[in-house]
């Protein structure tokens, strides 16, 4: 059959007798593959205290570090490069690869598609992507797939297929279909138990959540109560069964809920004691902290990015960022080109080197004193041209700033080298030159005046010298 433009074979040998990874779980007789649903101690889910991906990501903490990764490796601008002759990666465009780039499907936009590879990422651990081809075998479409849709299969020959359900947003109308791992881009985290299943983050944080929203459900249920715990009701004697249910019934009619706050006259001897420990005394405020920044660290976050705890005293924006790309983003988004690099088949055409590197000038922005001054060095090291600097700033070139420049005494290390080999290279024990001679007349009176003017001005200017020297 063909499916999104390239042909599939169903022919039951090319899947023979296929194996499911393990270490995941099965639901809905088999129609969807369910890594969401985790048993933090066995026994778990049959005593609904299972740790569900729905419910974790209530959670503010998990909700801001999975949208603030996704949203910061979306917005960087993906460019298409190329070798050129002198072996350096400028960008390029090809008609081939670059459209796919810019607009990777028919209902999403590059940052949308980036955004959703992300987050499946981060909250199953795997990404999978469909591509669709032309007929000249090139990828012009591609879609990312519900992870909870897909599951990869082991022949006994060692090949991978990837088993897909019904998804009519991609195109897949069939039940299910096995594709070749060569028509699918598989992305995943650290692979923990299995080369073919990514482990997802929320696997060492959904604890600390579900405690974080424990909390902020007693919390709830707390201040609903008029911030006052619950309690019990206390005789001086003992009373029988019906008493106490009376007594019980009328204090939650006139006490609690909405009557929170009204005066209680107790007679008889009877007392109200408090029995759940109040805010204080739980520590409620540091037990939240806890909880975010045992997710800021899963995730690699730094906890005042998402508003937990101070910020850094200091103000080096750039040395903050640098430090989030490198221990948080630049696995993704290496991982990311890198699939892109293979998926696409960039790295297979002849005669040409291709690849996918995201501008992180988009991200690693610097502020507006620092870049100026960073530019200015460049170009007065001669590593920038001027018209290479005016473009970090969005301006058009000039003339004549093609070129880099340096200070003429700036001398290179081999004209140094040839001057230190010499027998005197500093010139200490020359005689000092005298005028310069007499013209013979063969030569054109106004050329000899303009030349001897010419050398007697540099012999005068050399002797000052020599004497200021001395």
């Amino acid at each position: 059959m063909r499916l999104l433009g390239f042909e599939i074979s169903r022919a039951k040998a090319a899947v023979p007798a296929t194996t499911v990874p393990s270490g995941w779980n099965w639901l809905n007789g088999g129609s969807s593959w369910w890594p969401v649903v985790r048993e933090p101690f066995t026994g778990a889910w049959q005593r609904n205290q299972e740790l569900r991906t729905e419910s974790i990501l209530t959670h503010s903490a998990v909700y801001a570090c999975v949208t603030l990764i996704a949203s910061d490796v979306a917005k960087v601008r993906l460019r298409l490069m190329q070798i050129d002759a002198n072996d350096i990666w400028t960008e390029t465009t090809s008609a081939a690869f670059s459209p796919v780039l810019k607009k990777p499907n028919r209902y999403q936009n590059r940052i949308r598609f980036f955004e959703q590879w992300i987050v499946s990422k981060l909250l199953f651990g795997n990404a999978y992507v469909l591509k669709e081809r032309d007929n000249r075998g090139i990828v012009v479409s591609m879609y990312m797939l519900d992870p909870c849709r897909v599951r990869p299969l082991v022949a006994p020959d060692g090949s991978i297929y990837y088993q897909l359900y019904q998804d009519n947003l991609t195109g897949i109308e069939e039940a299910e279909l096995a594709v070749p791992a060569s028509e699918i881009i598989h992305d995943r985290m650290v692979a923990l138990y299995h080369p073919l299943c990514g482990v997802s983050p929320l696997t060492a944080c959904g604890l600390a959540a579900v405690q974080g929203l424990n909390i902020q459900n007693s919390s709830t249920a707390l201040f609903g109560n008029g911030a006052r715990p619950g309690g019990v009701l206390t005789a001086p004697g003992e009373i029988n069964d019906e008493t106490a249910k009376r007594l019980k019934d009328y204090f939650e009619a006139n006490y609690s809920g909405s009557n929170v706050g009204r005066v209680a006259v107790l007679g008889d001897g009877l007392k109200y004691e408090s029995m759940s420990v109040n805010a204080v005394d739980a520590q409620l405020i540091e037990q939240l902290k806890w909880s975010a920044e045992t997710i800021c660290s899963v995730f690699h976050v730094p906890p005042y990015m998402i508003g937990v705890g101070p910020a850094p005293t200091y103000n080096n924006i750039e040395a903050l960022n640098q430090q989030y790309y490198s221990q948080c983003l630049q696995a993704q988004i290496e991982s990311i080109e890198l699939c892109l690099d293979e998926g696409l088949g960039l790295d297979q055409i002849p005669g040409k080197t291709y690849g996918t590197e995201f501008d992180l000038d988009d991200l690693l922005r610097m502020d507006t004193a620092t870049k100026v001054k960073s530019v200015a060095d460049s170009i007065n090291a001669g590593f920038l041209k001027p018209n290479e600097a005016r473009a970090k700033f969005d301006l058009e070139p000039v003339e004549g700033g093609d070129t880099p420049y340096l200070q003429q005494q700036n001398f290179s290390l081999a004209a140094l080298n040839k001057r230190d080999q010499g027998a005197d290279p500093f010139g200490t024990n020359k005689p000092p030159a005298g005028p310069p001679a007499a013209s013979d007349g063969t030569q054109d009176p106004a050329a000899e005046d303009v030349a001897a003017t010419a050398q007697l001005a540099a012999w005068e200017l050399k002797r000052q010298l020599d004497l200021l020297a001395a």
